[in-house]
């Protein structure tokens, strides 16, 4: 089993296209923080303006930690597109060229092929988020130190400690990589229904999209629909930086996206064991 998945492993990384998703993370954390390193003060300045006239605020206020923070909230909703782009081609893009009849030849069930798809298209997904982690937070580290980080949202501010932050954040891209495998796993699923690449790929794509939009609109009919879209829980990452933990959430969330996986899985084991590769 180990090298069916490096041989599909093999497959992912032979495409000039995988590259494109670590590329891109660099291209925008790199740009990212030296915005932030040439005019990050007067940022930051603006951000607090209104918490300065009742608080004097002192100390390495532009760190890593905040860095990496505001680096999660830009790229984080363009994460899904990248793994789409790879998990979306996994069946598809095999069953267009016709080499998937030559690989059921070989001695292993199509069960066990699915599973090296699947493992290979979460070993990619965590690449990429650990390129993004490595970049980000050890990048920002390493060029704005450490130090006490502010977290701003809509209903107000909290402040962490330096040394509570490494933690929240090994929680953080746990979250985000779970919410990166249920969109590795939708994809995937589509995939396996189509002999066309681009389709699962776009279709991935605009699921995602419509998603996000339905969740940022303040309508009432929409207001049912959010708790069953996995996108609305693929931001609970941000819940980690709450002060006091609301773990209630957290764990909701969490066995929502682990459904979502379980679903999306059994769907597409489902089709692909029983699928017609013949025509």
């Amino acid at each position: 089993m180990l090298n069916l998945i490096s041989i599909e492993l093999y497959k992912i990384f032979s495409k000039p296209r995988s590259y494109i998703g670590f590329g891109a993370i660099t291209a925008i954390v790199v740009l990212i923080e030296f915005a932030l390193w040439l005019d990050g003060k007067s940022y930051l300045s603006f951000i607090l303006q209104s918490l300065e006239q009742s608080f004097q605020v002192e100390g390495n206020i532009l760190n890593g930690n905040l860095v990496c923070f505001i680096i999660l909230q830009t790229l984080i909703v363009q994460m899904p597109l990248l793994v789409a782009l790879i998990t979306g081609d996994l069946v598809s893009g095999e069953a267009a060229t016709g080499t998937i009849r030559l690989v059921l030849t070989k001695p292993f069930s199509r069960a066990q092929l699915l599973w090296a798809k699947y493992a290979a298209g979460c070993t990619y997904t965590f690449m990429l988020l650990l390129w993004l982690g490595v970049l980000a937070l050890c990048g920002g580290l390493l060029i704005f130190g450490a130090g006490d980080m502010i977290v701003l949202k809509s209903d107000g501010l909290t402040i962490i400690r330096g040394d509570d932050t490494l933690w929240r954040y090994l929680g953080a891209f746990s979250i985000a990589f779970l919410s990166l495998v249920v969109v590795a796993t939708f994809s995937m699923m589509l995939s396996c229904f189509t002999d066309n690449s681009i389709g699962p790929i776009i279709s991935s794509m605009a699921v995602i999209i419509l998603f996000t939009i339905i969740g940022t609109l303040d309508v009432p009919f929409f207001d049912k629909l959010k708790p069953f879209l996995f996108t609305t829980h693929m931001i609970v990452w941000r819940n980690m930086f709450d002060n006091p933990l609301d773990t209630s959430q957290i764990v909701q969330s969490l066995i929502i996206l682990s459904g979502h996986i379980v679903v999306f899985f059994s769907v597409a084991y489902y089709h692909f064991t029983r699928k017609d590769i013949l025509n």
